[in-house]
């Protein structure tokens, strides 16, 4: 996290760096399923953790203002809207799981094009995955998913 943020105020360009870093914790999310929770979790008794997380939050801060005032980055984004990205992102890896494996990357280039300000260079996003990898994922999640919907069965007079 320290390394990203560092790497994306190192961009001259910052609305690039804002967008780089938005997807490289995003990437770090989906290759270990536990780091949002290293984000968002408190570790009062682990001084040197918190104090680096700090740290890193305060550049973030940085790179915000920078993306900002380039007029790339909407005035609205505020950091709370990363957390709620890594909620959902966690959803879609969750779900996607070896079925759809990349599906996080289309949601993660579809928020990045709702950061951006009117007239700001916007990323491509990336494909879709194949209709069959989101059919067997939606599958596997109604098997097994957390919060997942199954139909019920109707009764035989329709009610």
């Amino acid at each position: 996290y320290a390394g990203a943020v560092a790497e994306a105020l190192a961009d001259p360009d910052p609305w690039h760096g804002f967008t780089g870093y938005i997807h490289a914790v995003c990437a770090m999310q989906a290759a270990d399923r536990g780091f949002a929770d290293v984000l968002t979790m408190s570790f009062p008794t682990a001084k040197a953790l918190e104090a680096r997380r700090t740290e890193s939050y305060n550049a973030f801060l940085e790179l915000i203002a920078r993306a900002r005032n380039s007029g790339h980055l909407r005035e609205d984004f505020v950091p709370e809207d990363l957390v709620i990205l890594q909620m959902a992102n966690a959803g879609v890896i969750a779900a996607g799981g070896d079925s759809a494996p990349d599906a996080w990357r289309r949601l993660v280039g579809h928020m990045i094009r709702s950061y951006a300000a009117p007239g700001a260079p916007i990323p491509a996003v990336p494909a879709a995955p194949a209709p069959t990898a989101l059919y067997r994922a939606m599958v596997r999640l109604a098997r097994t998913g957390p919060g997942s919907v199954q139909a019920e069965p109707s009764s035989a007079d329709g009610t």
